[in-house]
């Protein structure tokens, strides 16, 4: 095709003399500029290019970062990890994280073949689309996948090539991430979420002898988003000092998100710890106090072994699930609790419905609905939890990890975007949180490459400015 058949098949005569006449009437102090932003307008949008690689992740495990190119720029998304350690099993209902298997290299938990998948079947599938269209980019990974839990393309490489579709599709719109997310979920306001901050971390996540796996604190009393951060910041940083005081400088341990790992085995020991770091900083009543049991690791046939990392463990610390019960109920009664996660067994759905009927606080379910959509219904039905942990790397994709957020709430659900063990520095479930407004994110410490998340909160709300809404009081249905 010659330049002048192009020109007159594109009608860029009259595009340009229309850009003109733009420029013209908005009296433009830069002409040039002008003309040239407004023919880059007019050219509709496309995915030209999509180019992957490994990377690491805040455990030093393999994980997938993507750009994604289009007509008109370049868009750099990358995905957590499942809670692995070298040659560590996914979780069985988890969409599965595609992985190398050579255990030559990073024991087995290389992205290499998911890597190439993208730049090669992926990226055949997508150019030419129309990054705005979300659903449709998404939908065709999963048809070119056709399973269930994501085994032929892996979870990681088409969660990776869905959050850097979102991101170029916000930038298309010349809106920001959250804004563009919640449009996509037919939201018409956008709300800050309330903070789930670790800030004592035992299980594998601490080399302390604590079974259960985080003590978080939520400020529920702050009146925005930034103040929320400055009460749970000044409490960690107090939690710190009363933990040295208490057991000596060197038992102020860090845990694999940046939390703190004294040397506790007993969860009472550990809730008074926080208690008193909250008091010294001032902001007592004003904090409400969040676990994360994740009890699938420490049981033992049908009961749970409160001493499975101990040293010299007796045996004789088994509970069952009734006196599991019991325990929860005395600790949301003497300490301000509102919210226990996966209190019990992936598959102890009885003990759990039993528990989340006495209705003591929020109770998330995690490894029992991995953000998984049938087994969320089916929890709704038989009434197992009232919460909705979302680790989108479960899901696979933007648009699925949408659905599922509509799901949990229109059963009057708590939702919790999540972070994972192995992190990086893109903050998308930052703009997620916003965006769908679940009014909860639970993202680690305020340390390390867990201070990204955060960081992107504390933006958000200050674009928002005046129009900026934090969850707060209404934390569960904001």
């Amino acid at each position: 095709m010659s330049v002048q058949e192009y020109l007159d098949k594109h009608l860029l005569s009259r595009k340009i003399e229309d850009a003109v006449n733009a420029a013209v009437r908005a009296k433009a102090p830069d002409p040039i500029l002008f003309i040239a932003n407004h023919m880059k307008k007019a050219v509709s949008p496309v995915i030209t290019k999509i180019k992957a690689r490994q990377i690491l992740d805040s455990q030093g495990i393999p994980t997938v970062e993507v750009d994604l190119f289009t007509n008109k720029g370049s868009y750099r998304a990358s995905v957590p990890s499942s809670d692995v350690s070298p040659s560590a099993p996914m979780a069985i209902h988890d969409a599965i994280e595609l992985r190398d298997s050579d255990n030559a290299k990073y024991f087995g938990n290389g992205v290499s073949k998911a890597v190439s998948i993208i730049n090669d079947k992926i990226s055949e599938a997508l150019v030419g689309m129309d990054p705005q269209q979300q659903s449709q980019i998404d939908q065709a990974m999963i048809d070119l996948d056709k399973t269930d839990n994501k085994s032929v393309l892996g979870a990681n490489a088409m969660l990776a090539v869905s959050i850097a579709a979102c991101k170029a599709g916000a930038a298309e719109k010349e809106v920001p991430l959250y804004k563009h997310i919640s449009d996509l979920s037919g939201k018409s306001s956008t709300v800050l979420p309330v903070p789930m901050i670790t800030v004592i971390s035992g299980r594998k996540h601490g080399g302390d002898n604590l079974a259960v796996q985080e003590i978080m604190v939520m400020p529920l009393g702050a009146t925005d988003f930034a103040e929320a951060m400055q009460m749970a910041v000044e409490t960690y940083h107090h939690l710190k000092a009363v933990i040295t005081e208490k057991h000596g400088p060197t038992e102020c341990n860090v845990g694999d998100d940046g939390s703190l790992a004294p040397d506790i085995s007993c969860i009472t020991d550990g809730l008074d710890l926080v208690i008193e770091a909250i008091d010294r900083a001032g902001y007592n009543g004003r904090i409400k106090l969040a676990l994360n049991i994740a009890a699938t690791d420490f049981c033992v046939g049908k009961k749970y072994d409160m001493d499975f990392k101990g040293p010299n463990k007796s045996g004789q610390n088994f509970k069952t699930g009734e006196e599991l019960i019991e325990m929860y109920t005395k600790l949301c009664t003497d300490y301000p609790i509102i919210s226990i996660s996966q209190p019990f067994d992936k598959d102890d759905w009885e003990n759990s419905k039993v528990f989340t009927a006495l209705e003591h606080c929020q109770v998330v379910g995690d490894d029992m609905l991995m953000s998984n959509s049938r087994r969320v219904e089916r929890a709704i039905k038989d009434f197992t939890c009232n919460a909705l942990l979302l680790k989108v790397n479960q899901v696979g994709t933007v648009t699925e990890a949408i659905e599922v957020v509509k799901q949990a709430k229109d059963a009057n659900w708590g939702v919790v975007v999540s972070n994972r063990s192995g992190e990086t520095d893109d903050s998308f479930i930052s703009d997620l949180a916003v965006g769908i407004g679940t009014g909860q994110i639970k993202a680690g410490a305020p340390s390390g490459e867990r201070i990204s998340k955060y960081n992107q909160l504390l933006r958000i709300e200050e674009e928002l400015g005046s129009g900026a809404v934090y969850a707060g009081q209404n934390w569960r249905s904001p």
